[in-house]
């Protein structure tokens, strides 16, 4: 029996975090500074605007791309780069089984499949090995989503694409500041696409960059976010269908004071996340993702998970009683695999039909996918919050939160 002292706060024990994480401050100074100059312009449009040239400066500077379009957020910044492949209807792209939904809706949108793809058991991002198997003669790029901040196995990615001759778009939405092989995330693929949305490690409150360095395909970039106007030429006369996802000045000015503090909130991220990732790593009962040779993880939040049958409660008892005792914590990071939602399982994208199917341009049936290690994943999976705002000590409490419950709850 164990002792009172080290029984649960949700049974009556003292919580192990104390006192709880106090508040994040994200914004200060820097992005003040640039708003109090934005207020002062002429104009708040973003093509040729002060704080959005200034944004593309600051942001080539630490991602050396060399075609970009800052846009509305890191969704729009996917959709421009699958409109940008000039894709026919009916095309497909391989996409993990666990990402956002804004991975996925630009490709529904240019009337092409996406496939879904296995991940990885432990670290939740895009099996290339399973990616392999679904490649069809319909293939025509993949989408690797560097989850969590942990970039995903470029080289057997690229040496897939290469192999089937398929394009790349990196999403690295959660994936600020994580390098695979030296380098930051999206300088491997044809595209990279971040996100400045409120939660991720940057933010403007929503905001996105898509970034490219062909020519083939940057040149020209921006209309494909900016109703395919031609801003450089000007006119109004455009040959194709674009969406309108231009950026605004307010959001670049804030976007500059956030990509000013980029290499310091990474480096504390970083130095969190590994302290925390060793500690929970040293405990029987939990998984942990690690850095590889090749891999930096920049920890937008971390998926430890725990083994089979390694506690006596269930993952979502067990998470409770990690809030209880004061851990920033939640289940899994989704619901479920992707295409179990209920909008893959009912085909329902254009007012509840799918053209493409219904019209014979593709046999994708959703409710036939199986992905047997992304629903292992997110049935045992804990979601544990991390940021720049937390301490040592913070992660350290966490650390003996999950040795405190791996103990009393184990089997």
């Amino acid at each position: 029996m164990n002792a009172s002292a080290d029984k649960p706060a949700i049974a009556g024990g003292s919580p192990t975090v104390q006192p709880a994480p106090g508040r994040r401050h994200r914004w200060g100074g820097l992005e003040l500074a640039r708003l109090t100059t934005m207020v002062e312009q002429e104009s708040l449009f973003y093509w040729g605007g002060p704080q959005t040239t200034e944004l593309l400066r600051r942001f080539t500077a630490l991602y050396p791309l060399e075609h970009c379009m800052p846009c509305s957020s890191g969704t729009a910044a996917l959709h421009i780069a699958v409109a940008a492949l000039k894709l026919p209807p009916g095309s497909e792209i391989i996409v993990p089984a666990i990402t956002d939904m804004g991975s996925v809706i630009g490709i529904l949108y240019q009337q092409l499949v996406p496939v879904f793809a296995d991940v990885d058991p432990l670290t939740g991002n895009i099996d290339p090995e399973d990616a392999a198997r679904r490649v069809t003669a319909r293939t025509r790029a993949i989408m690797p989503v560097h989850l969590a901040g942990m970039p995903c196995d470029m080289t057997a990615v690229m040496a897939l694409a290469q192999k089937h001759e398929l394009l790349v778009i990196e999403d690295c939405a959660q994936a600020w500041g994580a390098t695979w092989q030296g380098q930051p995330v999206g300088l491997q693929g044809d595209f990279g696409c971040y996100s400045f949305n409120e939660f991720k490690h940057l933010s403007c409150g929503d905001g996105g960059m898509v970034g490219t360095n062909r020519d083939d395909l940057g040149h020209g970039l921006s209309k494909w976010g900016d109703k395919h106007y031609d801003r450089v030429a000007g006119g109004r006369n455009p040959p194709t269908l674009s969406p309108n996802y231009r950026i605004t000045e307010p959001q670049s000015a804030v976007a500059c004071g956030q990509l000013a503090r980029h290499n310091d909130l990474v480096a504390t991220r970083r130095r969190l996340g590994l302290r925390l990732s060793r500690a929970l790593a040293a405990l029987d009962g939990i998984s942990v993702a690690f850095d590889t040779p090749d891999t930096a993880s920049s920890f937008w939040f971390m998926l430890p998970r725990l083994e089979p049958d390694a506690v006596r409660v269930s993952r979502n008892e067990f998470v409770a009683a990690l809030k209880a005792e004061g851990v920033l914590s939640e289940g899994a990071y989704i619901p479920s695999p992707v295409p179990h939602y209920a909008l893959f399982q009912n085909h329902d994208f254009f007012a509840g039909t799918w053209p493409l199917r219904d019209t014979g341009m593709t046999t994708m049936n959703y409710r036939e996918v199986k992905v047997p290690q992304a629903e292992d994943l997110l049935a045992r999976c804990v979601t544990l919050t991390l940021h720049e705002g937390l301490t040592e000590t913070y992660v350290d409490q966490v650390a003996a939160a999950f040795a405190k419950l791996l103990n009393f709850y184990a089997n």
